[in-house]
């Protein structure tokens, strides 16, 4: 090897060596930013996995929304219930309306797995819009499910809406058997004074 090869060999090995950790300051801190899904005042009370379709009355056909987690929403304060569904990965709302009164899940023709039914009022861009929707689920048993869950919360919302509070009527009920039970043993407290005073006379 001759001596600028030597020297080439030498560079290179010099170049080769690891220079010490560098540590640079971000020129832009970035903070930590608390993303909402204004579901926090929310508990679920049902949740599958389904596929959603909407009716295009434009072009007479059914048109896929998307496939994800079904969910029913049950508000912590009020007690209202009301649908919501996201697209899987992206978790962009796809359907998102109250379940009213008027509801009703009519089977699909020709399976037993999905339901179509009516949305007054279906907000999942910036304006509600009126909808016709259908649910696909994996079998007949979570399609059953599904409606007895959306049957349950739809008379739910319906007392609500009447002015009739579940939990409020089951503490009226309470209150009412308590006051029973006392008038009950007051009476029976009278009828034992009554017979102790006729033993005496």
């Amino acid at each position: 090897m001759c001596d600028a090869e030597k020297n080439a060999a030498a560079g290179a090995q010099e170049e080769a060596v690891e220079s010490p950790d560098v540590h640079f300051e971000p020129i832009v801190k970035l903070q930590d930013v608390e993303v909402k899904t204004h579901e926090e005042d929310e508990d679920s009370i049902f949740k599958m996995r389904a596929k959603l379709f909407r009716f295009d009355t434009q072009g007479v056909e059914w048109k896929e929304r998307g496939t994800g987690d079904v969910k029913l929403l049950k508000h912590k304060e009020n007690g209202k219930i009301r649908l919501l569904m996201r697209r899987e990965k992206t978790l962009k709302v796809c359907a998102n309306h109250y379940i009213t009164s008027d509801m009703v899940l009519s089977p699909n023709v020709g399976s037993d797995r999905s339901w179509v039914w009516n949305v007054a009022a279906d907000l999942v861009e910036d304006e509600a819009e009126r909808q016709l929707l259908a649910i696909r689920f994996g079998n007949a048993e979570n399609a059953t499910k599904f409606k007895e869950a959306f049957e349950e919360a739809r008379e739910t919302n319906k007392s609500l809406a009447s002015g009739a509070n579940p939990a409020q009527e089951e503490s009226e009920d309470e209150e009412s058997e308590d006051e029973d039970d006392k008038e009950d043993a007051e009476a029976s407290k009278d009828a034992d004074e009554s017979k102790e005073e006729e033993k005496k006379d």
